[in-house]
């Protein structure tokens, strides 16, 4: 069997049990222009805050009261844009707390600017971002509407790439890492935008992580994922790899030309499977 078949077997296999130990089922699914992202919200549900007097970032919370879950979202190279607080408002309505670091402290750039946001990326340093993550986790550790046993983090192509290096940098703070087209992580010595492999610090990894990759991705190979898969693999780590069919880099942003939305209504119901199954308290058993 072809390793891109059993790829794909790997991915309806992880669908279906995901979203049987989160309750969810797949029968049920509506249709998937619907359950995509494109949808937005009746209303913006969260606010702009600051994290710290230097950070800034959005923040919401599920409605009602309770001790929420909370999962701080990891942008994409373009900003902390209306399409990430989208995502952060979507993680509310199924229950998390969601809250969104501002890395570029203001700064946007339009999809079609490719080139301004990828000279932004390459401004950046791992150990800085981090630390701004490290600021969010005591944000969020500071709020009493949240169950801080249970804080997960997801990020999106750049913010991919930091969600894999979050969950080693934070073993003990975070329970689980969902990396949607994470370029990098085994980044290539020399690459053009200066980027380290992550792939040394995968020893320091507790918690469980997904990662998700289009299959039509032309920025990363897929060599790349079998890297990672290996790396993850010998050192004994739990992870989930999934590759969507038909689906370039980008694909859960139904501002982008690279949207899919049936790869995105698939990923977001393992998203939510999978956060439920790992941030979620286990309810007692009778």
């Amino acid at each position: 069997m072809k390793r891109r078949n059993i790829l794909l077997g790997a991915s309806s296999i992880a669908t279906a049990a995901i979203a049987a130990s989160a309750g969810l089922s797949i029968a049920k699914q509506p249709d998937a222009k619907i359950a995509a992202p494109v949808a937005k919200p009746a209303a913006t549900l969260g606010k702009n805050i600051q994290i710290t007097k230097d950070l800034p970032g959005y923040y919401v919370t599920p409605t009602g009261t309770g001790k929420f879950p909370a999962v701080i979202v990891l942008m994409e190279a373009f900003g902390l844009n209306q399409w990430c607080k989208s995502i952060c408002d979507r993680l509310a309505q199924s229950g998390f707390a969601a809250l969104a670091p501002d890395f570029y402290r203001g700064t946007t750039y339009a999809y079609t600017d490719t080139p301004g946001a990828i000279a932004k990326l390459k401004s950046l340093n791992d150990d800085a971002i981090m630390g701004d993550v490290g600021k969010s986790i005591e944000f969020l550790a500071g709020k009493p509407e949240l169950n801080t046993s249970g804080i997960g983090v997801i990020g999106f192509c750049m913010g991919g790439r930091y969600a894999f290096l979050a969950n080693a940098t934070y073993p003990t703070k975070l329970r689980a890492a969902i990396s949607f087209y994470g370029g990098g992580i085994d980044a290539a010595a020399g690459n053009p935008l200066g980027q380290k492999s992550l792939l040394d610090r995968v020893p320091a990894i507790q918690s469980p992580i997904m990662l998700m990759y289009g299959s039509e991705d032309q920025l990363i190979a897929a060599e790349e994922h079998g890297r990672v898969a290996t790396a993850l693999s010998k050192a004994k780590k739990r992870y989930i790899l999934n590759l969507f069919p038909n689906a370039g880099h980008g694909f859960m942003s139904d501002r982008r030309d690279s949207f899919s939305p049936e790869a995105a209504a698939e990923a977001w119901m393992m998203t939510t499977g999978f956060l439920s199954t790992n941030l979620k308290p286990k309810k007692a058993k009778k």
